[in-house]
């Protein structure tokens, strides 16, 4: 209920995970799943595409006409001068190649020319307008599929932040000691940032690629057979071509995301320790370590988006190359009049048209090798190991009389290290007991093994009798206040931080805690009181002044048994006596473990646990324990008789 766990691992290290093999095909599988519940609205998408793409393809037929009815207008209008009123196209084709001029004649049979008969402006405005309504149609029912679409990629991207918040959750408190905190902010973050542009801005781009690729198909079919064989013939090459580049730049961009967790983990690790970094003079260090780290990702990102980017300038030159094929085959075929110009310069479009989506495909290969990088490092804390279920039929702990029992428990971090081996311990209700040691001695994993954030190896641990895996983890966690060294504060106003140790809490329940934490003064000497607002890292506060909020928090949770880990580390003499004072109320028949390195303050503790590499090798009173003049009075004159002479 006070401060945050800070919790540093078996060995106080937080770990940044190796780089896994990818599985491209396999996580993209995985994210179009995430689109299932999606099925329904996607199948409108489709419908709506459809509808879009075939009014857009049907536009270029519709211009060509304009083209042939303008072309044959100007031609007959020409004509008109050569040869007298009446004069059939037939006629004319007859007189070209009676005067050996059989490739106009041919030119001519493709077209529908009557000589002496201009531009017919009427039917051309007509055409004009049904070409506009082509468009507007197109654009519309584009417009209302990247509508529904763009809620499609937001529901599926908002479910995947629920799942990974759920996750987060349900992962044990290893999972948080193995991995760096920026390395998890990464994924939830950037990863998912990256999923959702990809999901909205790319998605609707294929669906509608690949319906524009059908269609114009289908029409440069209907116009020359020929001409459309060129055309596909775009499709395989463009596809190698892409695949090639594909699979070299999924490997960078795997590695720019690596990269990108790991530099997050620093400049985060750095920021909050910036105080500590300064101390010790080790700016310079991590000003180096930020340097190598971002020129990595620099490197890994140059590579990926450089070979990536690779993509649409080869696809273009590839395009260029059907385009110029086109452009002569299409111009000898107006010439011997197998087509007109009209549909030449149609075909010339859906050429544009059919190769666009197939690079406009390619484009977004670039974008999707980075989402599925993205998609894979998101599906791994997905898929990571959680937390042993609650028992299906919990017990329930209503009101803990406070009786906490190790019996015969052994834990270790690592199968290999030996930590805590076959530990037997009672503490009666009401007492309270000091958990001693040197560093390491396994004094914070004891609290660990008691809140079940990590899970014992054998024996167990019952509170009243119940042993403690019979119950959910939330009744277990709400029996229990703690107050720790390293303290956590949230943005927000001094009243909630307060307030968190138990929602609904009135405003005299919260300064009564406050006035038994001794906070309440200084409190009211900021600027608003109970409502200044403090940032996220409570920057804006002491440590002192932080600890005594945290140690407020707990007086307002009212819990059965409490858990302090040196928790007046961090305030002056003259504060800890009054803290020390209002614990005592405050631990009256209440079950107190208190984890402490400062033996001063456990003089008063019912029973002290002394630990050492895992086991308890003392256990008794304060004077019970000097009187044995054993590893407990080693430790006690370490800090005292030492320092006293010292002085003398």
């Amino acid at each position: 209920m006070g401060g945050g766990f800070a919790a540093g691992g078996p060995h106080g290290l937080a770990v940044v995970p190796g780089a896994k093999p990818r599985n491209f095909r396999g996580s993209l599988r995985r994210l179009a799943g995430e689109l299932r519940p999606e099925a329904p609205k996607i199948g409108v998408v489709m419908l709506l595409a459809v509808v879009g793409v075939v009014f857009q393809v049907l536009a270029p037929r519709i211009l060509g006409s304009a083209t042939n009815l303008l072309f044959d207008g100007v031609l007959g209008k020409y004509l008109g001068q050569y040869f007298p009123p009446g004069t059939t196209q037939q006629q004319v084709e007859a007189v070209m190649r009676a005067r050996g001029q059989g490739q106009i004649a041919d030119m001519l049979s493709g077209m529908q020319v009557t000589p002496g008969v201009g531009v017919d402006f009427g039917a051309f405005g007509r055409i004009l307008l049904l070409l506009a309504a082509a468009y507007v149609v197109s654009a519309a029912f584009q417009w209302l599929s990247y509508y529904i679409m763009a809620g499609v990629s937001q529901r599926t991207v908002y479910r995947m932040r629920r799942d990974v918040d759920h996750k987060l959750g349900r992962l044990p408190l290893k999972y948080f000691d193995t991995h760096s905190r920026g390395d998890i902010l990464s994924r939830v973050t950037n990863d998912i940032d990256n999923i959702a542009n990809t999901l909205q801005q790319s998605l609707m781009q294929i669906i509608t690629a690949v319906f524009t690729i059908l269609g114009v198909l289908i029409m440069m079919l209907t116009i020359s057979p020929l001409l459309a064989l060129i055309s596909m013939l775009v499709v395989p090459v463009a596809g190698l071509a892409t695949v090639a580049i594909a699979q070299q730049s999924q490997k960078q961009f795997a590695a720019q995301w690596e990269h990108t967790g790991t530099l997050n983990g620093h400049v985060e690790e750095t920021h909050t320790g910036h105080a500590v970094v300064k101390a010790f003079g080790h700016q310079e260090d991590a000003i180096r370590r930020f340097d190598e780290e971002n020129q990595r990702l620099y490197e890994a990102s140059f590579r990926a988006q450089f070979i990536s980017g690779i993509i649409q300038p080869t696809m273009n030159f590839i395009g260029n190359l059907n385009y110029v094929a086109i452009s002569v085959i299409g111009g000898v075929q107006v010439a011997s009049g197998r087509i007109s110009l009209g549909d030449v310069q149609a075909f010339i479009q859906y050429s544009r048209m059919f190769t666009q989506p197939i690079i406009q495909t390619a484009s977004i290969m670039n974008v999707l090798q980075s989402t599925v990088a993205s998609a894979e490092r998101v599906f791994e804390l997905l898929d990571e190991r959680e937390e042993i279920p609650d028992t299906a039929h919990p017990r329930v702990l209503e009101r803990a009389a406070g009786a906490v029992a190790f019996e015969d428990v052994s834990f270790r971090y690592e199968p290999e290290t030996p930590l805590i081996e076959h530990l037997s311990e009672i503490a009666l209700p009401g007492q309270t007991v000091a958990i001693v040691g040197p560093t390491g001695a396994g004094k914070t994993t004891l609290v660990n093994l008691l809140m079940r954030f990590y899970e014992i190896d054998e024996g167990r641990i019952t509170v009243d009798g119940i042993d403690t895996r019979e119950l959910t983890r939330d009744n277990l966690r709400r029996t229990f206040g703690m107050v720790l060294q390293d303290t956590w504060l949230f943005g927000g106003t001094v009243r909630e931080n307060i307030a968190y140790g138990r929602e609904h809490a009135t405003q005299e329940e919260i300064i009564r805690a406050a006035q038994a934490a001794h906070v309440d003064h200084f409190v009211r000497t900021l600027p608003r009181g109970y409502d200044t607002v403090i940032d996220d890292d409570a920057s804006n506060l002491s440590q002192g002044e932080k600890q005594l909020l945290t140690i407020a928090r707990a007086f307002l949770a009212d819990p059965q048994i409490l858990i302090l880990d040196e928790a007046t580390s961090s305030v002056d003499t003259r504060t800890e006596i009054l803290v020390q004072r209002a614990m005592k109320r405050l631990m009256q028949g209440r079950t107190t473990f208190v984890i402490a390195h400062r033996l001063s303050t456990v003089r008063d503790a019912d029973l002290i646990l002394v630990m050492n590499h895992g086991r308890i090798v003392e256990q008794g009173t304060h004077d019970e324990l000097l009187e044995r003049r054993g590893f407990y009075y080693e430790l006690y004159n370490s800090q005292f008789a030492e320092p006293l002479a010292e002085a003398v």
